[in-house]
C-alpha cells in the first residue's frame, strides 16, 4: 500500500476541517438562537397553535371582508372573547375559591377537626356515629400532633395560592402577546412556514409526515380530548352551581382534568360531591339539601358522565389515535414546561416527538429508505 504524501494528508485534514467547523458553528448559532427565544418560546408556540385552530374562521371572515387587516383584527377579537375573557374569569374565581377552601380547612384544623360538621338528630344512630367520629378526630389529631404538622404546612398552601394569584396578570399580558404575534401569523403564516421548513435539516418526507400528523393530532387532542374534558368541566360547574355545591368552579376545573383519565373519569368528583350533599342534608335534617344531593347524583350520571361519548361521536372521525396516557403525560409535562398553555401544547408536542422518533427509526431499519432521495 502506497504511503500518502504530506500534501495528501493535509488535503484530507482540510476537507474534514471544512465539514466539522460549519457543523459546530451551526450548533452554536442554533443554541444561541434558542437561548434568545427561550423566554418567548411558549408565546410563539401558543400563537402558532391558536392561529392554526382559528385559521378556518379567519378564512370565512376574509371571504366576507376584503380588507385583510380588518379581517385579522375581527378574528383576533373573536379569539379574545372565546379564550381570553373566560380564562381571566375562571383564573380569578379558582383563586378566590381556593382561598375559601384554605380558610375553611385551616379553621377546622385549628379546632382540631377534619370534617367540620356535626349531627343535630340525637335519635339517629348514624348521627351518633358521625359525632363520635368527629370527636375521635379531634382527640386523635391532638394526641398524634397531626394537627400541628398540618398547621406547619398550611403556610405553604397559602404561598402557592398567592403565587398563583400574582401570576394571573402576567398570564393575561402573555395572552396579549400571543394575540399580537397571531396577527402576523394570520398575515404571513404560509410564507413563514415555508421559510422555516426550508431551514430545517430534515428530509422533506419526514417534514411532510410531521405536518400531516400535526393536523391529525391537533384535531384529535384539542377537539376530541381537551375540548370534551373542558365541556364536561363546564357542565359540571353548572350542576355544582344549581345544586349548591361549595367551590363550584374549583371543583369544575378538577373535574375537567379527571375527564382526561378514562379509568377514573368525572365521577371521582361529582359522586363524592353528591354524597356530601346527601350526608349534610341528612345530618342537619334539611330535606332541601338532601334532595339537591340526590339531584346532583342523577345529573352527574345522566349528563356529566355521558356527554363525552356524545361529543366524541360528533367531533371525532378517527383522524389520529392518541393514547390517553400520552395525553395525560403531555398535559402534566406541558404545564410544568409551558405553564397554562402547556395544557394544549404538551399533548400535541409529545405525540409529534414520538412520530419523529418513529420516522428516525424507520430511516435506519429500511436500508432502501436511507439512500432514497427526498
Amino acid at each position: 500500500m502506497a504511503k500518502k504524501t504530506v500534501s495528501e494528508v493535509e488535503g484530507i485534514l482540510d476537507n474534514q476541517y471544512e465539514k466539522i467547523v460549519p457543523f459546530v458553528l451551526f450548533l452554536l448559532v442554533l443554541f444561541l438562537f434558542l437561548k434568545i427565544l427561550e423566554p418567548m418560546i411558549t408565546i410563539f408556540l401558543s400563537s402558532i397553535l391558536i392561529t392554526y385552530l382559528f385559521y378556518p374562521l379567519y378564512k370565512k371572515v376574509r371571504g366576507r371582508i376584503h380588507n385583510r387587516s380588518v379581517s385579522i383584527i375581527l378574528t383576533i377579537l373573536v379569539i379574545a372573547i372565546i379564550l381570553l375573557i373566560p380564562f381571566i374569569y375562571v383564573a380569578f374565581e379558582v383563586t378566590q375559591q381556593g382561598f375559601e377552601f384554605y380558610n375553611s380547612f385551616s379553621s377546622n384544623i385549628a379546632k382540631g377537626a377534619l370534617f367540620g360538621f356535626g349531627c343535630t338528630s340525637a335519635d339517629s344512630k348514624i348521627c351518633s356515629l358521625v359525632n363520635t367520629i368527629e370527636k375521635v378526630s379531634v382527640e386523635r389529631l391532638s394526641k398524634t400532633g397531626f394537627d400541628k404538622q398540618i398547621q406547619k404546612r398550611l403556610p405553604r398552601l397559602e404561598e402557592i395560592l398567592t403565587d398563583y394569584l400574582l401570576k394571573i396578570p402576567l398570564a393575561i399580558l402573555n395572552g396579549g402577546f400571543i394575540l399580537f404575534i397571531s396577527y402576523f401569523l394570520f398575515q404571513d403564516g404560509e410564507k413563514i412556514i415555508q421559510k422555516i421548513v426550508g431551514w430545517l435539516p430534515i428530509r422533506k418526507k419526514t417534514v411532510q409526515k410531521l405536518m400531516d400528523q400535526f393536523e391529525k393530532i391537533t384535531y384529535t387532542v384539542v377537539f376530541g380530548q381537551l375540548f370534551v374534558a373542558l365541556a364536561q368541566g363546564f357542565v359540571a360547574v353548572i350542576g355544582f352551581y344549581i345544586f349548591g355545591v361549595p367551590l363550584p368552579i374549583f371543583l369544575g376545573v378538577i373535574t375537567a382534568f379527571f375527564a382526561l383519565i378514562p379509568a377514573v373519569g368525572t365521577a371521582i368528583i361529582w359522586v363524592p360531591a353528591s354524597l356530601y350533599m346527601v350526608l349534610i342534608g341528612y345530618l342537619t335534617n334539611d330535606p332541601v339539601i338532601l334532595s339537591k344531593g340526590i339531584g346532583l347524583f342523577v345529573y352527574g350520571a345522566l349528563i356529566i358522565s355521558t356527554m363525552d361519548n356524545i361529543l366524541r361521536v360528533k367531533i371525532i372521525q378517527a383522524k389520529a389515535d392518541v393514547h390517553p396516557i400520552i395525553v395525560i403525560a403531555g398535559v402534566i409535562g406541558g404545564v410544568k414546561l409551558f405553564g397554562v398553555m402547556g395544557l394544549f401544547l404538551g399533548p400535541i408536542i409529545l405525540p409529534l416527538l414520538i412520530t419523529y422518533f418513529e420516522t428516525f427509526k424507520e430511516r435506519f431499519d429500511d436500508s432502501g429508505d436511507v439512500d432514497a432521495p427526498d
